[in-house]
């Protein structure tokens, strides 16, 4: 008898065991499923193929349950579309200005979230050293979009190369050129296109993003660069969103990470000084 019940313990004792290493294993499964689950995905909207800074705040966001996911587009008119489609959740591209232009044009109500950095146009050239060398009648490319058209036209008057009817300041077309003594033959293009048609053009007005991407260092290899001072405040890059998730806490995470002083580590490496953290310099959004 006495063998049979300390058998019947042994029985039960292994029972409880089992069980108990059951349901921990049990625990461990819901634990290790509920985290993946509150992993979330961000599409991100970017131009151009240097993500380097976004691969530094990408690094840190995982550490927070995001998943950043790059959609990249060639063209500035697509990814304030894909955004307003919801194809995308953010966007990081284009300045304020840009953006006021393309909400009034498009009747959407994106919205800045956040300030990363101020990139300042420049003025390049394969044929010139010094802006200075222009000649009666020498091609100059611009970007064809209406802010950036405009900005890239007052930085040729910034130049000395042309004057713009005073009351067209803020956006520019070339139709409000009022002087332009060398008669230079401006043409208006695509602006993923101003760097590549620097060999059919004397000088050509390339975004720094652009710029960086064709192998420029915009203070080193531009012929005239656009002065950073308060007057650039309309041409600070920011993050987009769609109004309805301006106070999403994940994307406020995804600024939060971005405006961090790694980030302008980064910056400084990858833009060889050419681009300045502007949430430093111009508060946070």
């Amino acid at each position: 008898m006495k063998k049979i019940y300390s058998l019947g313990l042994a029985a039960v004792a292994l029972l409880v065991l089992a069980t108990g290493c059951g349901k921990e294993a049990e625990g461990t499964n819901k634990s290790s499923s509920s985290s993946a689950q509150e992993e979330v995905t961000v599409k991100l909207g970017v131009i151009g193929a240097d993500t380097d800074v976004w691969d530094n705040v990408q690094a840190r966001l995982k550490d927070e349950g995001i998943n950043l996911e790059y959609v990249k587009f060639t063209e500035y008119s697509q990814p304030n579309t894909a955004l307003a489609s919801g194809d995308i959740d953010l966007n990081s591209f284009q300045h304020q200005f840009f953006l006021d232009n393309f909400n009034e044009e498009h009747g959407t109500e994106l919205v800045s979230i956040g300030n990363t950095v101020n990139a300042p146009l420049g003025i390049y050239s394969d044929k010139l050293k010094d802006i200075s060398e222009l000649k009666e009648g020498d091609k100059v490319a611009i970007p064809n979009d209406v802010t950036n058209g405009g900005r890239a036209l007052n930085l040729l008057e910034s130049a000395g190369l042309i004057k713009i009817d005073e009351t067209k300041k803020q956006a520019p077309t070339v139709s409000d050129i009022t002087e332009n003594k060398l008669n230079l033959d401006i043409t208006e293009l695509e602006a993923s296109q101003t760097a590549r048609a620097l060999q059919d053009v004397t000088v050509s007005v390339i975004n720094s993003g652009m710029a960086v991407d064709a192998g420029f260092i915009p203070t080193e290899d531009s012929i005239f660069l656009e002065p950073v001072d308060e007057g650039s405040r309309p041409y600070v890059n920011i993050i987009v969103a769609r109004t309805e998730d301006k106070d999403n806490e994940v994307y406020q995470k995804v600024v939060a990470a971005y405006q961090n002083e790694e980030t302008v580590k980064v910056i400084e490496e990858t833009s060889k000084g050419s681009s300045i953290p502007a949430w430093e310099t111009f508060g946070s959004k």
